[in-house]
């Protein structure tokens, strides 16, 4: 079988539409918010354009209100949004929220469908997940969190969740806890639905991290949330794909949204090399211009090298997802690659801007502090590594080699 590496017209169509609305519309709009217009006037206006222009829920079937894209487009289109800040929320596929979609989308009831997904698809209403607690880490089967029947057709959960990112913006929470220690590990939680403000699931704070806090930061969703959990009342109408499913669930979601972090860091790091391109063919130190000099093009060549290799990374597993084959353990090892990636390029191009870079004139500084959390967000590093060196020792012990589990078997 060839390996065709083609773009769909009706992809690159697509692409190109998206890329002028990020560079035309979503980037300008962010000047205006550096300038003091406030982002409750900034993003009904962007939303309403983007809708008038059929720019609304690119992941979402077309019956549910969205643009209906595979995998393939879908991706080319992140890699265009995460240009901007504004890009995804403009066209209403942030995250958290969009995974979250997703899973209320396979798994929820019509009841929940059409109380709590629709006014997600409409931009209504936002929506967090709370899985993540600070004794358990990434280690989601770790969670204390406890759900139990009341009897009275409800459950009641008591504990605490940790870096529930989004928490402070959304009118629905996604509550992962505990129903049957009894079970198999991964069969023990479950999910609850949670509309919000609720006096059983309290934020005690937004937890003060690295990332640049502009003006705009928590409103837009930024901030993680430590959150205490204390005889919350759920009806169990509100339990999410039945009682054990969490687990599996989580998983699922948490797929999407490293896919997605992934994309948005492509194009990231893409826009932070064409700032450094930009800075170095306008300048000129000791008499010579700043591109002429073979140090200077060997940082650009570095960037755009990882730059190839990201989008072919991500472009292979939108293949595979596209045709319904297991991608995990290229899920895996593009989630570390990619946060790694962006890490470096953003931090060569500052570099390259010298004492511009490190000031706040440019978004390179802010880009910097908030990346950081790519390679801990949805699993950190070595969780991803251990596993992707347990699937390549598995590999090699039923068939002899480990071509497959290392990507030697890539279609």
């Amino acid at each position: 079988m060839a390996i065709d590496f083609t773009i769909p017209e009706e992809a690159k169509e697509v692409r190109e539409r998206v890329r002028k609305w990020v560079q035309e519309e979503c980037i300008p709009a962010e000047q205006e918010m550096a300038n003091g217009r406030a982002f409750k006037d900034v993003l009904p206006e962007l939303r309403k354009k983007a809708r008038a222009q059929g720019l609304w829920l690119p992941f979402i079937p077309i019956e549910h209100g969205g643009m209906g894209l595979g995998p393939l487009a879908n991706a080319l289109v992140q890699m265009e949004l995460g240009q901007s800040h504004l890009g995804a929320l403009s066209m209403n596929s942030q995250g958290p929220d969009d995974a979250t979609m997703l899973t209320l989308l396979a798994h929820g009831t019509d009841f929940q469908k059409e109380k709590y997904l629709k006014p997600l698809l409409n931009g209504e209403k936002r929506i967090c997940y709370s899985m993540t607690e600070k004794a358990a880490g990434a280690d989601a089967t770790g969670m204390q969190t406890r759900a139990e029947k009341d009897g009275k057709g409800n459950y009641v959960l008591n504990g605490e969740k940790w870096f529930s990112s989004a928490a402070s913006a959304a009118d629905i929470a996604v509550v992962m806890a505990k129903t049957n220690p009894d079970a198999p590990r991964h069969q023990q939680f479950s999910t609850f639905i949670v509309e919000l403000p609720n006096p059983g699931y309290r934020i005690i704070r937004d937890i003060p991290t690295m990332a640049v806090h502009g003006a705009h930061y928590e409103e837009m969703g930024g901030g993680h949330a430590e959150v205490k959990i204390e005889n919350l009342v759920v009806p169990e109408e509100n339990l999410l794909g039945g009682e054990g499913g969490g687990f599996s669930m989580g998983q699922h979601r948490l797929a999407y949204g490293r896919l997605r972090h992934g994309m948005h860091n492509v194009a990231m790091a893409q826009r932070a090399l064409d700032l450094a391109t930009e800075h170095v063919t306008s300048r000129e130190t000791f008499g010579k211009p700043l591109e002429d000099r073979q140090g200077v093009q060997f940082m650009l060549a570095e960037c755009a090298s990882q730059l190839y290799i990201a989008r072919l990374m991500l472009m292979h597993i939108a293949y595979k997802a596209e045709n319904g084959m297991d991608l995990r353990q290229e899920n895996g090892i593009a989630k570390v690659f990619l946060a790694n990636m962006v890490h470096k390029v953003v931090d060569t191009a500052i570099q390259l801007h010298g004492a511009l870079g490190y000031s706040l004139d440019t978004p390179l500084a802010a880009w910097y502090t908030h990346i950081r959390s790519q390679r801990l967000v949805d699993g950190p590093d070595e969780v991803h590594k251990w596993i992707t060196g347990k699937n390549v020792i598995r590999a090699f012990r039923k068939d002899g080699t480990t071509a497959a589990a290392a990507g030697g078997d890539l279609l």
